[in-house]
């Protein structure tokens, strides 16, 4: 099988960091190795876990508006914090469902969980926000779920978060400049914002985090939360992890995780935001290359070294975007574990390691895509399968690959940029495996000074 872009060996990338574990995979997860890989230290500094606030004797919603009241750990309370989730579909929905059951037993947080929806009207001629309001389900986006009575659904942007000092921000990335530019001067100035979005905006100045993106137009402070998440199965309630990203304010951080945190879902925080954001938005790049070799047959050895490079690509791009990225993130739950799912069944050495998440939708589309030859457009297919969600990856190797352009970037970055020239249509799919003739120019990779 010849290879489109180089397989990178481990003494390609000698001088480039110490991140050399991944070309060794098969031998960290043998039986012999895979204790010593778990003992290794996390990126979160280490603390004590905060304070866990008591559940209630009863459910009973704590509705009282009152000031100061006590809460749960017997310290005043001088205000309870209001929740509102900009945005409703599939992982939005389940991010409404993680916050409302929460919010009910932390005395430091209103009951209500605002949700905003974009209106939509159903087959039925019924209203979106309607049914959920009514059915408490999102019979659309998220079918069969309850998300929990305190869930209200408004379909008015500016009343959804007009009261809120929590923002959680879960919609298309594509979508959010529009977002911020109609919330400018209709948030509170006190507000906190988290994006569970993963995506960059490319401007003429150069790329811009979605993080970034929703501080610099609203003036506030915004975390992220990334990880390896299928919202189906969160929804069930299968366990699963995940990192919040933040920067300066460790108690904001711990606010975060208190809001998400569930026995089924475990969060933990990380003081490198463009680190934990860019692993969640690189990775759904390597997620469209992955969907390509499930689409063309070509096997589990062929998959794993399609992880191998993403996982290093990833790194490398992340490095030279923003040389504060950690190491240590990639050990994260939005590192290397949102990279593995990408395959439900990994095989190392004699073991077979289930990462469940098969169903993934960039994967998924992915894999049509190339079943088909790529013939039929992934506006097509995500129309067809997707049933109103958006994919991420296509426009996201786009994204990347206009920064790679325009920084000359394009050969230090070959799995990125084969990827976006499957999807418009400029090689077959079949060109992910396929030799090329140049050789990668290494040199800026190798130079440890680039990353300082």
């Amino acid at each position: 099988m010849r290879f489109h872009f180089p397989l990178y060996s481990s003494s390609s990338f000698s001088h480039f960091s110490n991140f050399t574990f991944i070309s060794s995979l098969p031998l960290i997860f043998s039986s012999s190795h895979f204790s010593t890989f778990i003992s290794m230290a996390p990126a979160f500094e280490p603390v004590s876990p905060p304070h866990q606030e008591a559940e209630p004797q009863t459910a009973t919603p704590h509705h009282t508006d009152t000031v100061n009241n006590f809460g749960n750990d017997g310290q005043v309370v001088g205000s309870k914090s209001k929740v509102t989730v900009v945005g409703s579909g599939n992982w939005g929905s389940v991010a409404a469902k993680l916050i409302a059951s929460n919010t009910l037993k932390l005395n430091s947080f209103h009951d209500e969980v605002r949700m905003w929806v974009f209106e939509e009207t159903l087959q039925t001629g019924e209203k979106l926000t309607d049914v959920i309001n009514k059915t408490n389900e999102n019979v659309k986006y998220l079918p069969g779920i309850k998300l929990g009575k305190n869930v209200i659904a408004d379909p008015d942007l500016d009343n959804a978060v007009k009261d809120a000092n929590m923002l959680v921000f879960v919609t298309p990335h594509q979508f959010m400049e529009g977002i911020c530019k109609r919330l400018v001067g209709k948030v509170r100035e006190d507000v906190e914002a988290i994006s569970l979005i993963k995506g960059m905006e490319v401007k003429m100045e150069g790329p811009c985090m979605i993080s970034n993106l929703i501080s610099e137009q609203l003036g506030i402070n915004c975390s992220v939360l990334m990880g390896a998440n299928i919202a189906n199965e969160i929804a069930v309630e299968k366990f699963s992890e995940a990192t919040v990203g933040y920067r300066d304010n460790r108690e904001i951080a711990e606010q975060w995780v208190k809001l998400f945190s569930t026995p089924y879902f475990m969060v933990t925080p990380v003081q490198d935001v463009e680190g934990v954001e860019l692993c969640g938005t690189l990775k759904n790049i390597v997620a469209i290359a992955a969907g390509f070799v499930d689409g063309l047959d070509m096997g589990n050895n062929t998959k794993a070294a399609i992880m191998r490079i993403g996982l290093r690509e990833m790194r490398a791009f992340s490095k030279l975007l923003f040389s504060s990225v950690r190491d240590g993130t990639f050990f994260e739950s939005c590192g290397v574990a949102d990279t593995f799912y990408l395959r439900k069944l990994i095989y190392f050495g004699s073991k077979t390691i289930t990462f469940v998440a098969v169903g993934g939708r960039n994967r998924k589309v992915a894999e049509a895509f190339a079943r088909n030859g790529g013939k039929r457009s992934f506006d097509d297919l995500e129309a067809e399968m997707l049933q109103g969600q958006k994919l991420q990856g296509v426009s996201t190797a786009r994204e990347v690959y206009e920064v790679l352009s325009h920084r000359g970037w394009l050969e230090l970055f070959p799995l990125f940029a084969t990827v976006h020239e499957i999807c418009v249509g400029r090689l077959p799919p079949s060109a992910i495996v396929e030799y090329s003739e140049k050789k990668p120019r290494l040199s800026l990779l190798e130079d440890p000074a680039c990353y300082q």
